[in-house]
């Protein structure tokens, strides 16, 4: 795809980018995100595009838009023309395509998704098309053994034996593994980077897949910008944005990009359904996505049966399987008439749900399900990283693990203590 920029783009690229050409700093007076936000809605409200500040009107445009953003700094960023052209012979010479917003080839995903949120500018290599296509997407961590990257390269396998994109984010790891076994096994990949665009259009790997239209990379930042924590943490939900399930391979508890994008997904942005591993060691942190609304994937062996899965509209896990208080715990609307536990404790419901529910039944149920979590565990876990992964308090996880070790199922060792609840993994501390 060669470049042919549209007005708007060229506005919004002036206004925006940093457009990086050699070793220059990119400018101050950028306009943020945010900033351009307001002046997009501006533009439409009153009937404007933003290609309208490089005619003839601009300046009483700009007039008018000084209660949005400052007229100076916006005259001062639209007279970088030289500076874009140099960077559209750059980004020409690498096969690099740019597109905003307000180009009719914006994937549609991305408006439907995120509407005004979505990235301003897209810059990419290879074929737009498939920006369109959904897919699989699989995330996971960076550093990952051996026995993983085998694993993922194997979903990416078969999701092109289903003729189904891979969706990734292009990191080293689970992301490059899964969109690896996808594209050597003939099928399509769409990587969505945080950092590096230009590099990674220039690798020798990717330029064999990009010419035959089977690979596209985009990044919402310039292709030039380097690794920043807060660039990759953004660009999660355009993986999920993209794609028609989402499969988190691992993950670390409470921390790191691959965590951030998950919660982020099940507890807010609710794009697609999201599985995680269910099959080997699957940590802590995958049981605690599970208790967020996550489904265990059902480890299909064909293309027709991944297929059904990445096709599947399942409800939420927790919201057939769990009681009503671990809904809550799990930062979850409890049902219709559920009610915390009156002062008499004698019943957890109010008269608009179901009633003659003995406490003790619920209690019951609830300590059940936290067992079966707790069992699934690979390793053991203190007190309080119990607290975290059940999201309870501290006090509630002592109670339930001071019972786990007094029925027999849970093992308490060492100092400080840690909780052992696998008898396939320490089959030595269980009689």
């Amino acid at each position: 795809m060669t470049i042919t920029l549209s007005p708007n783009t060229q506005a919004i690229l002036l206004l925006s980018a940093p457009l990086i050409v050699g070793r220059g700093a990119p400018s101050s007076e950028l306009l943020t995100p945010g900033e351009y936000k307001r002046l997009a809605r501006f533009l439409r409200d009153h009937k404007r595009q933003p290609a309208d500040l490089l005619t003839t009107e601009a300046e009483s445009l700009l007039r008018e838009y000084h209660a949005v953003v400052d007229s100076n700094r916006l005259k001062r960023l639209l007279e970088r023309g030289f500076l874009l052209s140099q960077a559209m012979e750059r980004w020409q010479a690498r096969a690099i395509w740019v597109i905003s917003r307000a180009d009719a080839c914006y994937p549609k995903r991305l408006k439907m998704h995120l509407k005004e949120d979505a990235p301003a500018l897209l810059y990419g290599c290879g074929a737009l098309r498939m920006l369109d296509l959904g897919g699989l997407a699989v995330v996971g961590s960076r550093n990952v053994d051996d026995e993983l990257i085998r694993y993922t390269e194997g979903i990416g396998r078969l999701a092109a034996d289903a003729g189904r994109a891979l969706v990734s984010g292009g990191a080293r790891g689970v992301d490059l593994a899964a969109m690896r076994g996808a594209l050597e096994a003939g099928g399509k990949a769409v990587g969505i980077l945080a950092d590096s665009l230009e590099r990674a259009a220039m690798n020798r790997e990717n330029r064999n897949h990009l010419m035959e239209g089977r690979l596209v990379l985009i990044s919402p930042y310039d292709p030039s910008a380097g690794f920043n924590v807060g660039h990759a943490m953004n660009r999660n939900k355009l993986i999920y944005a993209l794609a028609d399930a989402a499969l988190v391979v691992n993950a670390d508890l409470q921390k790191g990009g691959t965590w951030a994008g998950a919660v982020e997904q099940l507890e807010k942005l609710h794009f697609v359904p999201v599985y995680v591993r269910s099959s080997g060691s699957s940590g802590n942190a995958l049981a605690a996505l599970q208790l967020r609304g996550a489904l265990a994937w059902p480890n299909p062996l064909t293309a027709e049966e991944i297929s059904k899965a990445i096709d599947a509209k399942p409800n939420r896990q927790d919201a057939a399987d769990l009681p009503a208080d671990l809904l809550a715990f799990a930062g979850e609307p409890p049902g219709p008439g559920y009610s915390p536990t009156p002062a008499d404790g004698s019943k957890l419901f109010t008269q608009a749900g179901p009633t003659h529910v003995p406490q003790k039944n619920l209690a019951d149920e609830l300590y059940a399900k936290v067992r079966d979590i707790l069992q699934r565990l690979p390793s053991p876990c203190s007190d309080a990283e119990i607290a975290i992964l059940l999201n309870v308090s501290k006090t509630q996880a002592k109670e339930w693990l001071a019972r786990s070790v007094q029925e027999g199922w849970g093992e308490k060792r060492g100092k400080p203590a840690r909780y052992y609840f696998n008898k396939e993994t320490h089959p030595d501390l269980f009689g």
